[in-house]
């Protein structure tokens, strides 16, 4: 069985073919700067035709098609095949994910004319984060704003965060039902999740990605009165002031230098005393949600760490888990390689086939395997 995945973003659509009988990915690929003056593709839908010109032979063969949807709110806390009210909600939630959501409904759009009966299914980044309990989710608002506008903390990299619990739970061989775990997706964008017996029962990104951690370029906490100052002491418009937050903070605006955590390391030993305070700051605020997070879940059986700078980073692991022993316990720190395209292909897997514990057993499988991407048989620990 072939399934197809789809990621899409607002000036890209990447792409990748899963073999679910030889468990292995056979065709990947990204069409990029879409829409762009030398760009092959104008937009998503000739994206899509560029892709299908690419996959080749296989076209014909494709079982099932699975697309990333970064929102789907509250209505969507699993997987679903889509139908024309899927396609309603996808674009009822794109006021929350302008950037995101309708790109991805124009490849579907691409896709039902070009897979007319390949079925489609979308894994919502947000459906993870469903099981969050209103303590955790509502903010200290007026209430009819909730009700009026749906604003709560919603939380994303639902996909990664649930793939590496359920890789965790495969790797210390115990039921993810009875683990407490702390996982931490540390890349350009960073979120953390407490995870108990299998549910998220809080994460660090709210009602939008901004929320929460430091990141490659994004503010993460602070306190609202600042946007309130800077538009008035710097006379910024509200698109200024998200971009100042969303683009021109983080990692970046801290270090005045770059928002690569590679190249802050790098300053940082040759001396810049910006860089280490990037460092510094990105850490703490890490160290800090973990030290909540764990007074949260009252027992921690494993800290997870993942993605660009959880995965390939030493270093910065070393400094976080730091001085945390009394909070960690005896909890397993674990490095486990994420692969949100696979766990998307999973839940296609499994949408279509109806059979979760058939679809299980595949998936122990399939991870086993894919694990072996960048040279990692296995996860490591520190």
């Amino acid at each position: 069985m072939l399934i197809l995945v789809l990621n899409s973003g607002s000036s890209s659509l990447k792409y990748q073919l899963f073999d679910i009988e030889k468990k292995a990915a056979v065709v990947k690929g990204l069409i990029e700067r879409i829409g762009g003056r030398a760009a092959k593709a104008k937009s998503h839908t000739e994206a899509v035709q560029l892709m299908v010109e690419q996959l080749g032979d296989r076209y014909g063969a494709i079982a099932a098609i699975g697309h990333r949807v970064v929102h789907g709110a509250e209505e969507f806390n699993k997987a679903v095949i889509i139908n024309g009210r899927v396609i309603k909600a996808i674009r009822r939630y794109s006021v929350l994910a302008p950037l995101h959501n309708p790109p991805a409904l124009s490849v579907i759009r691409a896709c039902k004319k070009k897979f007319a009966r390949t079925p489609q299914v979308a894994v919502f980044d947000t459906a993870f984060h469903q099981t969050m309990p209103q303590g955790a989710y509502l903010y200290g608002l007026p209430f009819r704003l909730y009700e009026k506008y749906k604003i709560r903390r919603y939380g994303f990299h639902g996909t990664s965060h649930k793939f590496i619990a359920r890789r965790a739970g495969y790797v210390l061989k115990r039921p993810l039902n009875k683990l407490r775990l702390i996982t931490c997706h540390l890349g350009n964008g960073c979120s953390i999740t407490a995870i108990k017996f299998g549910k998220s029962i809080d994460t660090s990104m709210g009602f939008t990605p901004l929320e929460g951690l430091v990141m490659g370029t994004r503010s993460g906490d602070l306190d609202p009165a600042i946007v309130f100052f800077l538009m008035e002491r710097e006379r910024l418009s509200a698109k200024e002031a998200s971009d100042l937050l969303n683009k021109k903070s983080g990692l970046l605006g801290l270090s005045g230098l770059t928002n690569d955590m590679r190249d802050i390391i790098k300053a940082s030993r040759r001396g810049s005393k910006r860089a280490r305070i990037a460092l510094d700051v990105f850490v703490y605020r890490i160290k800090k949600y973990i030290g909540a997070y764990a007074a949260v879940l009252g027992k921690i059986d494993a800290l997870v760490f993942t993605a660009g700078i959880g995965e390939n980073q030493p270093y910065v692991r070393r400094r976080i888990i730091q001085g945390l022993r009394g909070v960690l316990g005896d909890a397993k720190i674990l490095v486990i390689p994420t692969n949100e395209e696979l766990e998307i292909a999973l839940e296609t897997y499994e949408c279509i086939t109806a059979k979760p514990q058939n679809a299980a057993k595949t998936r122990n499988f399939l991870i086993s395997k894919f694990l072996r991407f960048r040279g990692n048989s296995a996860p490591s620990r520190l």
